[in-house]
């Protein structure tokens, strides 16, 4: 048993870095035209479920490796929670490139480079997914070792830029989305859970 925990403590503190990349495209302010308020509004609404569904996988990876589960149960668990991410990210990609350039200087290279990034992070979920799947349960030091491994793949991804979509927040687009009540609602998510 003892070598997985404080595995599974890293595995947890690197997901909660994960949240992060969604909570970029969330936050509240003031001002904007109709256009624009009109496209953020398309984004967050579209945005405000998978961010939902990002902070549920956090959590189910969180409460499988806080109880000091059988390795098992903790690949499943993280396997699910990868995969949902990974779709979870791949959709907000969707959703912003639906959404098209937002009506301000520069707009299309912004979009264009965050649905990229969106979607690289969509598929580093699915390669760890993988990673998961592979791992050997029946060994328990070499399952913490690869869990290990995962870990540090997931700490990386979770500092990854974030850049294109703080990017695609800058200025006027920012203001407006953050007025929107459910790209306000998608920052509170995460915390939520006590």
């Amino acid at each position: 048993m003892e070598g997985t925990n404080p595995v599974n403590k890293k595995l947890a503190a690197a997901l909660s870095g994960g949240a992060v990349l969604v909570l970029a495209l969330s936050g509240c302010s003031d001002d904007g035209d109709k256009k624009l308020d009109d496209w953020a509004k398309k984004v967050c609404d579209s945005v405000q479920p998978q961010s939902k569904k990002i902070a549920d996988a956090n959590t189910a990876i969180q409460k499988e490796t806080s109880d000091n589960s059988a390795p098992a149960d903790v690949q499943k668990t993280d396997s699910k929670a990868f995969q949902d991410m990974s779709d979870a990210y791949k959709s907000m990609g969707d959703a912003v490139k639906s959404a098209g350039a937002p009506p301000v200087d520069d707009g299309k290279k912004k979009t264009d480079d965050a649905v990229k990034e969106l979607n690289a992070i969509s598929k580093s979920y699915g390669d760890l997914k993988k990673q998961v799947d592979g791992l050997d349960t029946k060994n328990q030091a070499d399952f913490a070792d690869g869990l290990k491994d995962v870990a540090g793949d997931l700490d990386k991804l979770s500092k990854s830029g974030s850049e294109a979509l703080e990017k695609l927040q800058e200025g006027e687009v920012g203001k407006a989305m953050r007025k929107q009540d459910s790209c306000k609602s998608a920052s509170a998510t995460p915390s939520a859970k006590s």
